[in-house]
């Protein structure tokens, strides 16, 4: 191993080294746990490196990753050095901090842990995800990104992102999740996500299901003199086409509305979920071309035709079929279910499932069985991932033939063996249990 490969090692195990709450048991997943505070005196003793650069903030409970990599494409390619803040990561760790899409170099990560670490020292009770957003920040701020697009982590009011000052705040569809923290009730979740609402700063907003999210949303808009923006309000938009090779729609501020000769949008990524995605990215573009970021209507398109991401609908081979998503919710799963069947009607489903075990698993396998063929359960290598063998156990009531496979490569391995030439291969559920299926089939 060379030198930077073992000072990087030795520099994830220090940031690892604190709490992690992507990686505790979510008995510790509390409130009380999620505090501004100590990532406001971070930020400071780093110099606040957030206020160098203007920035796109996005939460949400589904799309944000997908929205966050449509805002940052179509920046990049009207010229800016754009910085992208998500989370979490596939395989390797500086995926988390990216500039025009390239990763932080291990090097230059190496060398801003060993810059922190006094203020760490300094500051009680840091965590990994505190720790990791500082570093990004100040990666940003040091190599001069124009913008940066910040991805909230877990809810928003409290979440470590949070002490930017956007340009323009952005709500993705919302759903129920991570109960424990943000709310047993849509509204409660909506008034954690729209936490990220700053005083006088505009934010777009998602067309959202149900009637419950977006009253608190215009509530808490209209209480900090927030302009507010809501896609199937104030903009309208409509999928013209579908296919494997990528979906087209167009979108018009309201009025005029759809009736003129409105844009006409290209995306690689599939699901019409992706439609709503990039619908909403669009509308934010346009409001942070309003708040001083030059960014051309061509380069909205370009960018937007060349946006990818991975582990989303993502199709890793056509024939026989092999798709990996990530979704964790029962509306996710549902989304999900309807883009098989429009892309790949009347193909029997071989799914591999994994999920963590603060997941809806009723409500998800109500969604995923009824039309599965049979169903493998397996548990990514991480701390939250549910039992397989208690998830097969939770599914058996549904009366689908299936079993545990707890490893995720041989799971997958599995599924393509009962799968054959005939039937099609889903790999779904936690993001973590996408992330090794796909390093499982890339190896």
């Amino acid at each position: 191993m060379s030198n930077i490969e073992t000072q990087y090692q030795q520099a994830l195990d220090y940031i690892y080294s604190f709490v992690d709450y992507s990686r505790t048991r979510q008995d510790n997943l509390s409130p009380e746990n999620f505090d501004l505070a100590r990532m406001r005196d971070f930020a400071a003793a780093l110099g606040n490196p957030q206020e160098e650069f203007k920035s796109i903030h996005i939460a949400g409970s589904k799309g944000k990753g997908s929205t966050a990599a449509f805002c940052a494409a179509a920046l990049q390619e009207a010229g800016h050095r754009v910085g992208l803040y998500t989370s979490p990561h596939l395989k390797d760790f500086e995926e988390r901090i990216q500039i025009n899409r390239e990763p932080i170099p291990r090097a230059n990560l190496v060398e801003l842990v060993e810059d922190i670490k006094p203020h760490v020292a300094a500051i009680p009770r840091l965590t990994t995800f505190e720790i990791t957003t500082g570093l990004g920040f100040l990666y940003f701020a040091q190599q001069g990104v124009d913008v940066a697009v910040v991805e909230v982590g877990l809810g928003g009011r409290l979440d470590a992102t949070n002490v930017i000052m956007p340009e323009v705040s952005v709500i993705t569809a919302l759903y129920l999740d991570h109960t424990s923290i943000l709310g047993e009730t849509l509204e409660e979740v909506a008034a954690e996500k729209a936490g990220i609402i700053k005083p006088g700063v505009p934010v777009v907003a998602a067309a959202q299901q149900g009637e419950g999210a977006v009253p608190v949303v215009e509530a808490v808009a209209q209480g900090r003199a927030a302009p507010l923006t809501l896609l199937g309000r104030d903009y309208l938009y409509e999928r013209l086409s579908a296919s494997l090779a990528g979906q087209t729609f167009h979108i018009a501020a309201s009025p005029p509305g759809l009736a003129g000769n409105p844009p006409k949008i290209n995306i690689k990524l599939l699901g019409e979920f992706q439609v709503d995605n990039a619908a909403t990215a669009y509308a934010a573009l346009q409001v942070a071309r309003e708040r001083g970021i030059p960014i051309p209507e061509d380069a909205i398109q370009k960018g937007f035709a060349k946006t990818s991401w991975a582990a989303r609908f993502e199709v890793m081979r056509r024939e026989p079929p092999v798709i990996i998503d990530s979704a964790h919710n029962p509306d996710a799963i549902s989304k999900l279910g309807q883009s098989v069947e429009e892309l790949f009607a009347g193909m029997s489903i071989i799914a591999v499932f994994g999920v963590s075990e603060d997941k809806q698993i009723e409500g998800m396998f109500s969604e995923l069985l009824p039309r599965t063929e049979y169903l493998i359960c397996t548990q990514a290598t991480h701390p939250r991932a549910m039992d397989a063998d208690e998830l097969w156990a939770a599914a058996r009531p549904f009366g689908v033939p299936g079993e545990a496979v707890p490893n995720v490569g041989a799971a997958l391995q599995r599924a393509l063996e009962i799968a054959g030439e005939s039937a099609l291969v889903l790999v779904t559920g936690s993001i973590f249990a996408a992330a090794s299926a796909r390093i499982a089939w890339k190896t």
